[in-house]
């Protein structure tokens, strides 16, 4: 496992504070503004919450402990994404979409 990759107690707290932050607002993805499903564990579902670096731990591992490089993401917008850019959205909606 690389350096990058470790889970200090530190981090974790940050990660649940931010998660439990998330859910308190019914935060929704920041690459695709689809509702996030908090109600069941995290990486379990395509739709369930995965925090997201916006920096990429792997190019910027000095912003992994950084509340403000973390966004709230799907996870499967998370695994889409990797270590690339977020994917440019569609545009705005006509109306909302639920």
């Amino acid at each position: 496992m690389s350096s990058h990759h470790k889970q200090t107690r530190r981090f974790k707290q940050l990660k649940a504070d931010f998660r439990a932050e998330c859910e308190a607002t019914d935060a929704p993805c920041w690459m695709d503004g689809m509702p996030i499903d908090y109600t069941v564990p995290d990486g379990t579902t395509d739709d369930s919450f995965e925090n997201d670096h916006y920096y990429p731990v792997s190019t910027h591992p000095e912003l992994r402990e950084d509340p403000a490089n973390f966004r709230p993401s799907h996870s499967l917008c998370n695994r889409q994404r990797g270590n690339g850019s977020p994917l440019p959205p569609l545009g705005l909606l006509s109306r909302a979409w639920a």
